[in-house]
């Protein structure tokens, strides 16, 4: 059984298809800075959705997914809007279920104020920044797409940001039961890009800092037909902020993807294998971009998944 990788959006998936970039991004990207670090990532949503099921004093519930449409008859996009509508003594909140069936419920001011913590206008994620194209600054993350847990599907969004993620502490994985990485985010820091695109083979977007100040210097792509078994490294932080390399070993190759063993002792005894949160991890071989990874075996946590560059760069068919 596979997993994606991810922390926060638990979101159990097995299939993998294309993801894009521009078709001139992937025909000029003959080299790409292979990275690493550990992002968290925000969308920004055009509408406020229940987070977990709240009983309201008239018996009735709000279910999780329920998505609030109109604030007194008027459109509401944001919590801030729901909030800035807040002044009369009572509400009136049109809700779309899941079911698609809409119904309106009246609230007080007090009442209003009890719903807010189990609402959400954005969704949250922990992933891996996989690389960043020096021509056109783009950069492609997390090698799948993100799925909400609550909504069960991509979510639709206004603006996307990533920052730098510092992983305070992990959660090792263990045979059935995938670890993950315990982060801290500073949404107050420099956003290091844009999202413009949650595609099936990860996020992409415009990178907003000086390419110069990165340490890594760009590499080769590897075409499939060069990727071999045996070897090759996988580049991930799981202490702070910092990169570091890894030994894996590439058992399987099929088309587009592969599967590989982690035999680093070092990673292994700090991870037990994959983590949530590792997805979009770099792969490289012999000084070349090889891929990324996207999915664990839940079974056996050493063991994982990998899309190959190549395929992440392809642009998706109409």
């Amino acid at each position: 059984m596979k997993c994606h990788l991810r922390n926060l959006l638990t979101y159990l998936v097995l299939t993998i298809a294309l993801a894009l970039l521009s078709p001139s991004a992937a025909a000029e990207a003959k080299k790409l800075i292979p990275m690493g670090e550990s992002i968290g990532i925000q969308l920004e949503l055009p509408y406020i959705y229940v987070a977990h099921d709240v009983l309201l004093p008239n018996g009735q519930w709000l279910k999780k997914g329920d998505i609030i449409k109109e604030v007194n008859g008027k459109p509401i996009q944001s919590i801030e809007m729901l909030k800035e509508s807040m002044t009369d003594s009572e509400i009136s909140l049109t809700i779309k279920q899941s079911t698609n069936h809409t119904r309106t419920i009246t609230l007080t001011n007090d009442q209003a104020n009890n719903i807010l913590p189990f609402l959400k206008d954005e969704t949250d994620g922990i992933g891996t920044l996989t690389f960043i194209d020096p021509e056109s600054k783009e950069y492609g993350a997390l090698g799948h797409q993100i799925i909400d847990g609550v909504l069960n599907k991509p979510p639709e969004f206004t603006d996307g940001s990533i920052f730098l993620a510092s992983i305070e502490q992990i959660k090792k994985s263990s045979p059935g039961n995938p670890g993950y990485k315990i982060s801290v985010i500073n949404h107050d820091d420099i956003r290091l890009g844009n999202i413009s695109s949650n595609d099936i083979y990860g996020i992409f977007g415009n990178w907003e800092l000086d390419v110069k100040e990165i340490m890594r210097k760009p590499i080769e792509i590897m075409h499939d037909d060069e990727i071999q078994l045996g070897k090759a490294e996988l580049l991930t932080a799981i202490e702070g902020s910092k990169v570091e390399s890894f030994t894996i070993e590439i058992v399987k190759i099929e088309d587009n993807y592969l599967q590989f063993e982690i035999t680093d002792q070092n990673l292994l005894s700090k991870t037990g294998g994959i983590l949530q949160g590792m997805s979009g991890s770099p792969i490289l071989q012999d000084g070349k971009f090889v891929g990324a990874v996207t999915h664990m075996f839940v079974e056996q946590p050493a063991r994982g998944a990998a899309i190959t560059l190549s395929e992440m760069l392809k642009k998706k068919p109409n």
